[in-house]
């Protein structure tokens, strides 16, 4: 079974209202293996597949998931479009817990995290100016209006390494840099996806306020799991609004990105990378 729209986020999705799934499949990738198993359904009568970045059960810090192997995982299924769920700290007052925010910029403060599938030969820069697809943000953007969750379209998602939460100082900082949530995870995943030629989007579920907030020592464990839980529920509404509503063609130039983006002469790429990255560049080496 293949599927054409991908589903990256917690355990809790797999039993949404409406999901139908038909089946479970362990891939190996040439990069290693993914977080889980994939879980291939239906959802508003388009093929989806689902899969838990941090593996079900949460056995995976985010230092440890292997970001190609889940990409690549979604690109040898057809998927065409991912949607990744993440839940997230608010680094602004107008972002409150239980809010979606979706983000349309990252910032990075990773440290040594490999988000690229190339190398080895063959050398590729792609355009990352704008890492969210536009048509798959505003798809989501009415989803979340629809389900009655309320939404901030645009920001900033500063992705940081963990697995330790943040210091005051750097938070403080975040925000004097503008910076709208912060997560752990999604920035690999939106460069991965853009070299896959994969439509993303980030839908950042705001747990709680990072902890420049004057209540944010207020805040208990049973208050964030709270939100967590209300977060899941509607995230579930979300992702069948959106998947329903989501058009059947591509009118957004994520499956050309690396058209202009491949500078290693064709002639000279190893057989071997070439082979490790079929999927990838097939087309571009006919």
């Amino acid at each position: 079974m293949k599927a054409e729209i991908g589903i990256i986020g917690g355990s809790g999705l797999y039993s949404m209202p409406g999901f139908e799934a038909q089946e479970e499949l362990n891939i190996t990738t040439p990069f290693g293996s993914p977080s889980d198993n994939y879980v291939l359904g239906t959802l508003a009568g388009r093929n989806v597949a689902f899969l838990a970045r941090h593996g079900r059960g949460h056995r995976l810090s985010p230092s440890e998931i292997n970001f190609r192997a889940n990409i690549y995982g979604m690109k040898s299924l057809g998927v065409e479009r991912i949607i990744s769920l993440s839940a997230v700290g608010s680094l602004q007052q107008q972002h409150h817990p239980q809010d979606f925010v979706l983000p349309d910029q990252f910032f990075d403060r990773t440290r040594g995290r490999v988000s690229t599938f190339f190398g080895e030969g063959l050398v590729a820069h792609i355009s990352f100016a704008d890492p969210i697809c536009p048509e798959m943000s505003g798809t989501l953007d009415a989803a979340c209006r629809a389900s009655g969750v309320n939404v901030h379209r645009g920001g900033t998602y500063l992705c940081m390494e963990g697995p330790a939460f943040s210091t005051k100082a750097e938070s403080n900082v975040y925000r004097a840099w503008g910076m709208d949530v912060i997560g752990m995870t999604n920035l690999q995943e939106a460069k991965l996806a853009r070299e896959a030629e994969i439509c993303y989007v980030t839908v950042a579920m705001v747990t709680d306020y990072d902890c420049w907030h004057p209540e944010h020592d207020a805040v208990t464990v049973k208050d964030i799991i709270a939100n967590l839980v209300k977060n899941a529920e509607n995230a579930c509404r979300v992702v069948a609004e959106a998947v329903a509503e989501m058009p059947i063609a591509r009118g957004c130039k994520c499956g050309s990105a690396l058209a202009h983006a491949i500078l290693t002469d064709r002639d000279t790429v190893p057989a071997a990378t070439k082979q490790k990255l079929g999927i990838l560049i097939e087309k571009y080496f006919v």
